[in-house]
């Protein structure tokens, strides 16, 4: 059970996280969870250079440290770099320690201000914790692409009912939910882009180079 579009009684809940991004423009805000992989995001980067689209990525850091020429290639196309653990852990099964410490080690590969938590689970002291040294981002979209139970066109309906200006919208580039981003991806990107929108990172993620340049020298 998950919710396509994030209600606003639960974003009023947890006002410090953020569910989506202020904005005065046609600018909607993708994100890409759990790679990267060579499998589906050098196609997904290739892609995003079709429409001059910028994305975030919540990298593992495991994930990181087997294909660190794929994280070097999602900055050195101008995308950004956000922290999703070392191991992809559920906080709410995870104690605080190791859950940090978890996350403590997928920050020695990718040095960024920007955390999201596996399955969207952190408990309050989770969120306590972690909001001293990263931005905590959730999303305002869910499209489903990791749901083996709904088709594809569900799945592009999901972002299409759902999104507007200012929502982070989520994919995954995993084996699981590859079939169906490389069917909804390239449409959403060309729907959105005939009504004028454009795709953006989230902000501050500045601090991304160092690190994965230094993997990939």
């Amino acid at each position: 059970m998950y919710l396509v579009k994030t209600p606003k009684i639960i974003k009023s809940m947890f006002p410090s996280l953020r569910w989506e991004i202020k904005t005065d423009e046609k600018e909607l805000f993708l994100t890409f969870d759990d790679g990267p992989i060579p499998e589906v995001t050098p196609w997904i980067l290739d892609l995003l250079d079709e429409y001059n689209a910028k994305a975030t990525f919540f990298v593992v850091g495991n994930n990181v440290e087997k294909h660190p020429d794929i994280a070097g290639d999602i900055i050195a196309r101008n995308h950004a770099l956000g922290n999703h653990t070392y191991n992809h852990l559920n906080g709410w099964k995870t104690d605080n320690l190791p859950y940090f410490l978890n996350i403590k080690k997928s920050a020695k590969l990718v040095n960024t201000t920007l955390f999201r938590p596996p399955y969207g689970k952190l408990t309050p002291k989770q969120i306590e914790f972690l909001q001293r040294h990263y931005k905590i981002i959730m999303w305002d979209v869910l499209s489903g692409d990791f749901d083996e139970n709904i088709s594809a066109e569900k799945c592009y309906n999901n972002v299409v009912q759902y999104s507007k200006p200012g929502s982070i919208i989520v994919f995954h580039d995993n084996i699981k939910a590859m079939k169906k981003v490389k069917e909804v991806l390239p449409r959403i990107l060309e729907y959105y882009s005939n009504l004028g929108y454009t795709f953006s990172t989230i902000p501050d993620q500045t601090a991304t180079f160092k690190k994965v340049q230094q993997i990939t020298a």
